[in-house]
């Protein structure tokens, strides 16, 4: 272990039950290994609500998840990032003025929508979600969350990933048709009133810098070279590339899809090149497993364990994360409806 890791541990040893550090599947393997719990953004928004015990939160991800570690967290309990600045360009690509357009817009055509937020978004996003009575859901739980809105009757507004929308309309059969896309950069978002009208679901322009890297022609590639090897892609993945591999799953569900195939076998994983590196090296000798193509997070990479060792020696007041009281209380309502689910 280098000194630095030695230094972390010590601290960590020091602080016992009072420190809670969480650490995203997408982060470097030297980070993890200091992480007291590793999960997607469902896992750890969970661990976040329910360990009370920590005074002090420290999230290895990027800063929607800290945002919501925050959010779920209690009163007496603080929640730090090594790197504040490790954000997501797809959270970006939202805003709260533009969601509020884009609901307005919608409403003004018919009613009955019902906001569904996915968990990479910020916390003003999630509290109009929660404001509008909607919730939050991930890529693991979307088709719940969809499921749960649709059978109130209810039409769906989805943001920011356009492919984690369709994927999942597409997967639960609703019709292309009942689909439409709200760009927020087109004049009335570049949408019809026909097509609203006729819209079961509406789906937000954003995506993805990572999963948007997987292509047909990859997979095509794939197919020629290694005709027996599975392929597993994440829903954040554009459709006509998502439907042509092997099965779709979302960060947690690859890993226990590649835990789960047989011995011998080979799987091709189209998500963050960290992740698939840690998969190959847990399953080498049992199972080969390769990326689609290496794409890494820029921003997940940012963290590291010299930073996470300065945080943890001085506890800088510049990398406390804190929301809002007003939005934190809404964007909670979007979340808990999430977790109840």
């Amino acid at each position: 272990m280098s000194d630095a890791g030695e230094r972390i541990e010590a601290i960590r040893r020091e602080w016992g039950d009072r420190l809670l550090i969480l650490g995203h599947h997408y982060q470097r393997a030297a980070v993890l290994a200091h992480a007291d719990a590793l999960g997607d953004s469902l896992e750890l928004a969970r661990l976040a609500a329910q360990q009370k015990k920590a005074e002090r939160i420290v999230f290895c991800g990027v800063h929607f998840m800290a945002e919501s570690a925050d959010i779920l967290s209690g009163p007496e309990q603080t929640v730090y990032m090594p790197e504040t600045a490790a954000g997501c360009p797809m959270a970006d690509m939202a805003t709260a003025e533009l969601m509020q357009g884009g609901w307005d817009r919608l409403n003004g055509v018919c009613d009955g929508w019902r906001p569904v937020v996915y968990v990479n978004s910020t916390a003003r996003i999630k509290a109009l979600c929660g404001r509008h009575g909607g919730s939050t859901c991930t890529s693991s739980n979307a088709r719940r969350v969809f499921e749960w809105a649709l059978n109130a009757g209810q039409r769906i507004f989805f943001l920011p990933d356009e492919h984690l929308g369709r994927n999942t309309a597409a997967a639960m059969g609703i019709p292309d048709r009942e689909v439409a896309l709200y760009n927020p950069a087109c004049a009335d978002g570049g949408v019809s009133d026909d097509e609203i009208r006729r819209a079961r679901v509406i789906v937000w322009k954003g995506f993805c810098l990572v999963h948007t890297a997987f292509t047909i022609n990859q997979i095509k590639a794939v197919r020629a070279a290694q005709p027996d090897a599975t392929i597993i892609v994440h829903p954040e993945t554009p459709r006509e590339a998502a439907e042509l591999a092997d099965a779709q799953g979302s960060t947690s569900e690859i890993i226990e899809f590649v835990k789960a195939a047989p011995a011998g076998s080979t799987v091709v994983v189209g998500t963050e090149q960290h992740l698939v590196e840690r998969l190959a090296a847990e399953q080498a000798g049992r199972v080969t497993v390769k990326c689609l193509k290496p794409s890494i997070c820029a921003n997940m990479a940012k963290t590291n364990e010299q930073n996470l060792l300065r945080l943890l020696e001085e506890w800088p007041a510049a990398s406390q994360i804190h929301v809002a009281p007003a939005v934190a209380n809404e964007a909670r309502r979007a979340l808990e409806q999430m977790l109840e689910l």
